[in-house]
């Protein structure tokens, strides 16, 4: 553990001994070199890597790992930025984002994990790729976290006796936990953003449809004869006359909850309030306030009313959201100077790939929007990440629902799809990982995630861009 801590130490002299103003009064994202990227990328990279070659150290401590790269980056702030900036930036991070973020997943995680889904029924290729179609269609209406915890188990359940189950699950975190939330605002954060920011829920629904069922139609086509091909390899023929008991639910009460979340959500975004409360530099509007209470309130009714037996049939415990709340709270830290660096154009460290979007005649290249946008948001915050870009094309909502809707659309697609190509590219990604863990699944390392995510994924991205930025 000195060790680790020693090497991890070492990237951060060449970051301090930098020439900075030790009197700056704000964190300016033009003036920000790549330097200040690397406490985010050394959490990327131990997210990747040290399951890999220190799997025990990072089972028992990757909580300790992630603070090691926080404190070492929130100690450059301080010495180049003060006191003042380090604690605006850090309560900035945690109030504003981090909080609402994870109070949003806990309730979800502990509402859906108090909906039993119980089945005999032994899946085949067939009942895999309805399921997964449920999950499309659920995602964009409870959000792709929500239907991600409801739907993981039953499908693990389904599953249970089948030899190859990893592709499963995969496939899973491509369609439920991300593209299936891309038809409605509701569906993944970075439309929610489109739509406070003025894009009409209704131009989502009618510009998304096309590209959602093209994507999740090709990926479940491709999914059917990947799943065809090992429940071959196990059972030597395909059995669709397997007899079944009639699925049962249980936890029902939970349902009500489900939709006071969704509630709770379109709340904030539609009601604006004068009222807020300034913290440390930090403002939390009245609404906000108001969403974050009813998720705390709506997670204790949840505990209260559901039955002890309903959260031990789906094998409920705290573990996924305990692991996605210590290494989000890093995340959400370390990746405010790269995003701040995104935010600033052309002035900043990244000009050359903020300039790949536009033309030599200032004309959005619509390609270059989708790819970049959703390549940034399979590694960064996709929110964050879509409000760069739409900013970027013009930050009004109303010429890019008419004169550029092209460009927008990529946009869109970009950040909500491509938040599958990594397990942090999207939050339930790796929920559903832990808890297919915790089913006994293998799921493969963050890289050998990439190595289904790039096979599949970007063959299907590309003729996306084709169908919907060249040809048409």
């Amino acid at each position: 553990m000195k060790r680790l801590k020693i090497f991890s130490i070492l990237p951060f002299f060449s970051l301090m001994l930098m020439s900075f103003d030790s009197h700056a009064s704000e964190f300016n994202g033009q003036a920000l070199s790549l330097y200040w990227a690397i406490p985010f990328v050394g959490i990327l990279l131990s997210i990747a890597l040290c399951p890999l070659f220190l799997a025990r150290l990072w089972h028992h401590h990757y909580g300790k790992i992630v603070a090691i790269w926080t404190f070492l980056f929130l100690g450059s702030v301080l010495f180049s930025f003060g006191l003042t900036t380090t604690i605006e930036l850090t309560v900035h991070a945690i109030i504003e984002e981090y909080i609402p973020f994870i109070l949003l997943l806990l309730t979800l995680f502990t509402v859906s994990g108090g909906i039993l889904i119980k089945s005999d029924k032994i899946s085949t290729p067939k009942s895999n790729v309805i399921l997964l179609a449920v999950g499309v269609v659920f995602a964009s209406i409870m959000g792709t976290t929500g239907a991600a915890m409801l739907m993981i188990r039953p499908l693990l359940r389904a599953n249970r006796q089948r030899q190859y189950a990893v592709h499963t699950v995969i496939f899973f975190i491509f369609l439920v936990a991300n593209i299936g939330g891309g038809l409605t605002p509701l569906g993944d954060p970075p439309l929610f953003i489109g739509f406070l920011k003025g894009v009409d829920f209704f131009w989502t629904v009618k510009h998304m449809i096309l590209p959602v069922v093209l994507t999740s139609g090709l990926l479940l086509i491709i999914y059917y004869f990947i799943d065809r091909y090992y429940y071959v390899k196990q059972y030597g023929v395909i059995n669709n006359t397997i007899s079944a008991e009639p699925v049962k639910l249980y936890g029902l009460k939970n349902l009500v909850l489900l939709v006071a979340i969704i509630a709770s959500v379109l709340l904030s975004g539609v009601w604006h309030s004068s009222l807020y409360f300034t913290l440390l530099g930090s403002q939390i509007a009245l609404q906000n306030l108001v969403r974050d209470g009813l998720f705390i309130a709506i997670t204790l009714i949840s505990i209260v009313i559901t039955p002890k037996q309903v959260r031990a049939g789906n094998e409920f415990n705290w573990d996924p959201i305990k692991e996605v709340a210590k290494l989000f709270i890093g995340i959400f830290i370390t990746i405010v100077p790269v995003l701040a660096i995104l935010r600033a154009g052309d002035q900043g460290a990244l000009a050359s790939v903020v300039s790949m979007v536009t033309s030599e005649h200032g004309t959005p290249i619509n390609s270059m929007y989708f790819w970049l946008s959703g390549l940034l948001s399979g590694f960064l915050d996709n929110a964050p990440t879509y409000l760069v870009f739409f900013n970027l094309a013009s930050g009004n909502a109303t010429s890019l629902m008419t004169a550029f809707e092209n460009t927008l659309l990529a946009i869109s697609m970009g950040s909500v799809f491509m938040g599958a190509l990594s397990y942090i590219g999207n939050a339930p990604n790796f929920m559903v990982k832990t808890i297919a863990c915790q089913h006994k699944i293998t799921m493969p390392s963050f890289f050998g995630y990439m190595k289904w995510s790039i096979a599949i994924l970007i063959p299907v991205f590309i003729i996306d861009n084709l169908v919907f930025f060249v040809f048409f």
